[in-house]
């Protein structure tokens, strides 16, 4: 049979689902994609509002990542370099920590600041080496602990844990108590390490956009919400019936297969709303953290701190809130408006957009860096793809969407469902 006439169906046009198509197109093999929303990107995704580029969350790219390396093509994205470091807002006072080995100007904030002991700083140093030297494979053979005993064990204070790495890591991980796999804070500490956060200077859904350009013998199938997959059927919400050789989940799967309902995959939530403001209290391309128990904000970044595509007339702040809060939607904003002034001495112009981000990450346990094409082997006709087969990262859903991609591609070059098929397809 004709590599051609297979009819593999990928469900979810995000990173994982893209990056699949891209290693079937490789092989000669024509996908298509059935996706529930208008675009592709999945939980990658930017509006523009305003005339200013809203990223649906406060996303950011590690250079370093190793797949993402692999399939981006870093120039044509435009990246936009984040400083190395944080501005942190802690007793109505604004201090700025970074690595002075990466930029010079944050030498004196940095030896000047009270954030932290000077222990911490050196354990810093030392753990910036430690993680320098050790390999990926081994970080995620380490047996796991939570980032925050993670910490403590390392001999940090609870100062820094508090002013530091508690905002920062929260709102990378997405939730307010450092629970994370200590693996993914390794992984995570070594890849700033080892390069820089950035972001595209059209936001960051230029990256799934670049992938979907990338695509010449792939189709298309959106404002498709699928219902249930089955060994050779796709069932869509509209009841329409998609007839498939072989089929790709690179979403959730458990909603979608009859057995896998009670394993569906938790998820962690965040909020990030946008605020036009006059003027910005952070000048450089910092994130900054907000040291406050008794504040809803994480973090805030002016993102008109770098160059943007779109520009509207003023300054844009994200703000990012990981904690849990039973406030109305005025009072939220309310609540996150006031806090922006007593504890950042920001004033807000304009409350621009408001995004509730339900399943922003996957919540998993025993993270793993890998995952053999074999693994992603639901049943002969149904393989799986996605960061939650792994761990919350894109590099994570690159990684699984190609091995699924692989895996359905031995899968039929093997032979081993032709002759079944090929009688009932004809």
């Amino acid at each position: 049979m004709k590599k051609s006439r297979y009819k593999i169906h990928i469900i979810g046009a995000g990173i994982s689902g893209l990056i699949a198509a891209q290693i079937l197109e490789n092989h000669g093999y024509y996908p298509t994609i059935i996706e529930a929303s208008n675009s592709v990107g999945g939980r990658v995704k930017s509006d523009v509002v305003d005339g200013y580029t809203l990223d649906r969350g406060f996303q950011v790219l590690l250079s370093s990542y190793p797949a993402a390396k692999k399939y981006l093509d870093y120039n044509a994205l435009e990246l936009q370099e984040f400083l190395s470091g944080a501005t942190i807002f802690k007793d109505g006072k604004l201090q700025t920590i970074g690595d002075p080995l990466r930029n010079i100007s944050l030498l004196f904030s940095t030896l000047t600041a009270s954030v932290g002991t000077f222990s911490d700083k050196v354990k810093i140093l030392k753990l910036n080496t430690l993680l320098k030297k050790k390999k990926i494979a081994s970080i995620f053979k380490t047996e796991e602990t939570t980032t925050l005993n993670y910490l403590q064990n390392f001999g940090f204070s609870d100062e820094i844990i508090e002013d530091f790495f508690k905002p920062f890591f929260s709102g990378i991980f997405l939730e307010a108590k450092l629970e994370t796999s200590s693996r993914m804070f390794e992984f995570v500490y070594k890849m700033f390490g080892n390069g820089m956060a950035v972001i595209p200077k059209n936001g960051i859904q230029a990256i799934p956009n670049q992938l979907k350009d990338k695509l010449k013998n792939t189709t298309f199938k959106f404002n498709s919400p699928v219902k249930e997959v089955k060994d050779n059927q796709i069932i869509l919400e509209n009841e329409e019936i998609v007839e498939s050789h072989i089929t790709i989940i690179a979403t959730d799967a458990g909603p979608l297969i009859s057995n896998l309902k009670n394993q569906e995959t938790n998820w962690k939530s965040c909020e990030t709303l946008y605020f036009e403001t006059d003027k910005r209290v952070i000048k450089k391309p910092l994130i900054g953290l907000i040291a406050d128990k008794n504040t809803l904000i994480n973090n805030i970044f002016y993102h008109t701190s770098v160059a943007t595509s779109n520009k509207g007339n003023k300054e844009l702040l994200s703000v990012t809130v990981v904690k849990e809060h039973n406030l109305n939607d005025l009072d939220f904003i309310l609540k996150v408006t006031e806090d922006l002034k007593i504890r950042c001495n920001i004033d807000v112009k304009k409350f621009i957009k408001r995004y509730q981000i339900k399943k922003a990450l996957p919540k998993l346990t025993n993270l793993q860096y890998e995952i053999s094409s074999t693994e992603t082997k639901l049943k002969s006709t149904i393989f799986l793809a996605g960061d939650q087969l792994l761990n919350g990262s894109l590099n994570a859903a690159i990684i699984s969407g190609e091995r699924a991609a692989m895996g359905v591609i031995q899968t039929l070059e093997d032979g081993l469902i032709v002759d079944e098929l090929t009688s009932e397809y004809k």
